[in-house]
């Protein structure tokens, strides 16, 4: 039986091959990850990439406080912002 601490899901479980030759199961911390733009994929920036502190943190340590924060960078944002505009 494995350790307690490793039946969670929350461990990233790879099969790796042992030099011996058999097929055995490693726990893997998981990763942290980068928030990206969803217009043009630029990383965005005052969004956590750690996720103990995205856990953690109150909404306003998550994310800036602006329209479509944590999802669209500012660049695209005042692009939408002007096409917008325009077209009003």
């Amino acid at each position: 039986m494995v350790r307690p601490a490793l039946r969670s899901r929350s461990p990233r479980r790879v099969a790796k091959r042992t030099p011996s030759g058999k097929s055995k199961v490693f726990y893997e911390k998981r990763g942290s990850y980068v928030a990206n733009c969803s217009v043009c994929g630029k990383p965005l920036g005052g969004v956590p990439k750690d996720l103990k502190e995205v856990r953690r943190g109150s909404k306003s340590r998550k994310r800036p406080a602006r329209p479509y924060a944590g999802t669209i960078c500012p660049t695209c944002l005042a692009l939408a912002y002007k096409i917008a505009i325009r077209s009003a």
